[in-house]
């Protein structure tokens, strides 16, 4: 048995085995150590080699699926070797002795998950191959629950934001691109060569070529047959439904990436929680598939006005009708998730339960679609899908007709198949019931003819049927013309046979075996019809969800007054009495208003310097239009009065302080870092928020930082941005950069207290209010008077000299460190840096050359 686990194990050399055994799944050596660390379940051990006992540890097959969960989220695989012959048919092959065949029949993987109690009902689970193929970049995405397949060609820079944007459960990638993708599993490179991978694309959806797909890039086949060959491994020869893949192409879609994603919480938390985040306070969803497009729609706004324009008028729609929308979110909410049924199905872990699911979750969609197409001035977007909802009349009526109301997931004990579908099944049922009944008569007639009436004819899986009576009673029933046969003697009891039980236990047993033979075929054959019709049962959930998410985005925008973006042409960003989707949700919740914000951005005024007190609502505003902005392009209605707003092409926001210690990266580098990604990459249709950028560091370092920062964003990027910050030196930038703006958050100290108003006004803030913010955290009182000694003083040097330093020495506790640094010259470097070299002839070269030399032996 262990010469065949180890072969096994070889094959699956990077994952937990479980080797069934009986009613059991085991484990054996270190994966018995590790899943009994992660299972919290016992280790034991079994046998010995070479002298030593061999770990061992367990879970029921019944219940394995809910282990499986736990060692996928714990980050394992885990391969499954089932038996794949019985132990008469060993016997018959081998002899007594003969060891029962086993083989894997399945690698369970987070990417490629497909049971309801291994996945999220409310999230996608997409697995990612990547490739890199005569320079380029090629992206495979996958979601095999519901068989969506994309691909794309990712440009370097873009690859981490893409993959921000997946959020995949499972990468996996060619050798070469290991090295930058900390997740990944690299998938050997012979499965990722486009030319193979074209023919397995033709192979596995039947067709000749693939141009009525689209056109594909080498990058693009590449990783396609690569997530092809590495489901068809994992799946061992059941792959699952996949539509035909569509081409992505990422210039469609507003650019997020992901540093942006995290601080701007988009999906989850920064502590990885749903709820907190925009997806949680306006996921008005009714059905699972609803609430997975929602979250993709978010993921991926457009940057395509068209597009949009068609989601924001469903979403209208819905909105202008209350009636239509309470009646639809009704009716979607009784209907089952007909894409992920399919998925199972697909792969051959399908059930009658998914059977009966897909029936009436297309039956639903038919009576949605006659129902919506009887209401006048249907929106374009809605009669664009309104027909992927129809079409399946006849196989809805063969599923109505073969199955039970509610069949069962478990297909063991049979009952799924309806009575009236097929004849020959209802005899076989008929003559099982029979015999049952036959059974207890003979029971009675036992009962009288011997006189004992506590005598039961009684079943299990181990003698089958037998007659029962009390031990007391045995004895009468041992004579050899009594007509039992005796079988068993258990304490307090006998058990017994006889001819007219055995000959009524076989007519049972066989009628029973033949009937789950026949409902299994008929299951087979339903299947079948199913999968025949994958593709338009795939597009019949895909037009349910899009109902969903534009009736879930309407009833969102009655409960909160939210309004309908308008796109205009130009660089403009003009939200009137906007608001954070998430804070005003948790204030509402507490009763507390939340206080409305304008935020007019335009050419003339595309750089808003925000100044103001800490916790006075300026990193709120920063995210409340970051947030508007993606709800916009994402098709749906905004938290505002009004909003008109130009497309934005890519988001940042660079707010918020944290460090990357595992790559080695400080809190000040990971600021740095993203500040050049924005200032490298933000064009004149980009949006970005700056929060305190340069306070990771020294003063003056940081104030240089930020200066530099704003001006490159005003003179180099030119794009819409709003800039908090505490450097009021900052504000001397309003007088040379004709489209900087200054505005601050008010703030009044009462008393004493400090009053935070969360009101923007225009100008800048007149001062920072730290200390009576440090007040409100709490900072001890002597804490809090020496800080405004050394306050007091500062500001007094400040208005003295107009230096910040000029205050310092004159105080105890920094004047032995005190020293004024005159900052050096370099008069050479400057010369240097002043030479346009593109533009000087060899003769004026050789000219500046002699006058630097000579500038240098002066020095």
């Amino acid at each position: 048995m262990m010469e065949q686990y180890f072969a096994l194990k070889e094959k699956a050399s990077d994952c937990l085995l479980f080797y069934r055994m009986g009613d059991f799944f085991e484990l054996f050596y270190d994966d018995a150590k590790l899943a009994s660390a992660a299972l919290d379940i016992a280790l034991t051990s079994r046998g010995k080699n070479a002298g030593d006992s061999i770990p061992m540890c367990g879970v029921p097959v019944h219940a394995a699926e809910n282990y499986l969960a736990k060692l996928i989220r714990a980050g394992f695989k885990v391969a499954i070797a089932e038996q794949t012959e019985t132990p008469a048919e060993a016997k018959a092959r081998g002899g007594y002795k003969a060891l029962v065949a086993r083989d894997i029949i399945r690698y369970v993987t987070a990417g490629t998950l497909t049971e309801d109690n291994l996945l999220d009902a409310r999230s996608d689970n997409i697995l990612v191959a990547l490739a890199q193929v005569q320079g380029e970049i090629g992206l495979a995405s996958a979601d095999i629950s519901t068989g969506s397949f994309e691909l794309a060609t990712i440009a370097d820079d873009a690859l981490d934001a893409e993959l921000a944007r997946l959020a995949p459960s499972e990468i996996i990638c060619s050798p070469g691109l290991m090295p930058r993708l900390l997740r990944a599993t690299e998938w050997g490179k012979e499965h990722f060569d486009s030319v193979g991978a074209e023919r397995r694309l033709q192979d596995h959806f039947g067709v000749a070529t693939l141009d009525g797909m689209g056109e594909f890039s080498r990058a693009e086949l590449a990783t396609a047959g690569g997530l092809l060959a590495y489901v068809e491994h994992v799946s061992q020869g059941n792959m699952p439904y996949l539509h035909p893949p569509g081409r992505r192409e990422t210039r469609e879609f507003l650019s997020i990436d992901g540093p942006t994603r995290a601080s701007l919480e988009i999906d989850r938390t920064l502590a990885g929680a749903r709820e907190g985040s925009l997806l949680h306070a306006i996921d008005r969803t009714v059905t699972p598939a609803g609430a997975r497009l929602l979250a993709r729609d978010l993921s991926a706004p457009l940057f395509n006005e068209k597009q949009i324009n068609q989601r924001l008028g469903l979403v209208q729609w819905f909105h202008d009708g209350s009636a239509v929308r309470d009646d639809v979110r009704t009716e979607l909410k009784a209907l089952p998730d007909i894409g992920r049924a399919l998925g199972r199905v697909s792969v051959g872990r399908g059930s009658p339960r998914d059977l009966g699911q897909i029936r009436d979750g297309l039956a639903g969609a038919r009576i949605l679609r006659e129902r919506l197409t009887l209401v006048a001035g249907l929106p374009e977007l809605l009669d664009q899908i309104l027909p992927a909802l129809d079409g399946h009349g006849e196989l809805v009526d063969l599923l109505d007709r073969a199955l039970v109301d509610a069949p069962p997931t478990d297909m063991t004990n049979g009952g799924y198949i309806a009575q009236g579908f097929d004849p020959a099944l209802d005899e076989l049922r008929s003559a099982g019931s029979d015999g049952r009944k036959s059974i207890a008569i003979l029971e009675a007639r036992y009962r009288e003819t011997t006189g004992i009436n506590t005598l039961k004819i009684k079943h299990n899986a181990v003698l089958g049927y037998f007659i029962e009576v009390p031990a007391r009673h045995g004895d009468g029933l041992m004579a050899e013309n009594s007509g039992f046969t005796h079988r068993q003697t258990l304490a307090g009891v006998v058990r017994f046979n006889s001819t007219d039980l055995h000959e009524e236990a076989v007519r049972v047993s066989q009628a029973g075996a033949h009937a789950l033979a026949a409902e299994a075929a008929h299951f087979e054959e339903l299947v079948e019809k199913v999968l025949a019709r994958k593709h338009e049962i795939g597009e019949s959930a895909d037009a349910l969800a899009r109902i969903d998410v534009s009736a879930a985005l309407a009833e969102r925008a009655a409960e909160g007054q939210w309004s309908r973006p308008e796109f205009v042409d130009g660089n403009v960003l003009d939200i009137q009495a906007g608001r954070h989707p998430v804070v005003e949700a948790a204030l509402s919740a507490k009763g507390d208003p939340f206080v409305a914000n304008d935020c007019c951005l335009a050419q003339d005024e595309r750089l808003w310097l925000v100044s103001g007190p800490n916790m006075g609502g300026k990193s709120t505003f920063l995210r409340q239009n970051a947030l508007i902005v993606i709800l916009a392009q994402a098709g749906g209605f905004v938290p505002a009065s009004s909003a008109r707003l130009s497309l934005v092409d890519r988001l940042f926001s660079r707010v918020g302080a944290s460090d990357n210690l595992a790559q080695g990266r400080s809190t000040f580098m990971v600021e740095m870092v993203e500040t050049a990604a924005i200032l490298s990459q933000a064009t004149e249709q980009s949006f970005v928020i700056l929060d305190e950028v340069g306070r990771g560091t020294s003063t003056y370092d940081g104030l240089a930082l930020a200066w530099a920062v704003v001006e490159a964003v005003h003179e180099t990027n030119r794009c819409r941005c709003l800039f908090a910050t505490h450097y009021h030196e900052l504000t001397r930038l309003a007088d040379r950069l004709d489209a900087l703006s200054l505005h601050h958050v008010r703030a009044r100290e009462w008393k004493g207290d400090l009053v935070l108003l969360h009101e923007l006004a225009k100008g800048p803030a007149d001062r920072s209010y730290g200390l009576a913010v440090a007040k409100l955290a709490g900072i001890p009182k002597p804490v809090l008077n020496r800080a405004k000694s050394v306050l007091d003083k500062l500001e007094a040097g400040k208005a003295e000299t107009g230096g910040l330093a000029a205050g310092l020495g004159d105080l105890p506790l920094f004047a032995a460190t005190l020293a004024d640094v005159e900052e050096k010259s370099d008069g050479l470097r400057d010369a240097l840096g002043a030479i346009d070299v593109d533009a000087l002839s060899p003769r004026e070269a050789l000219d500046q050359l002699y006058a630097l030399k000579a500038q240098l032996e002066q020095e």
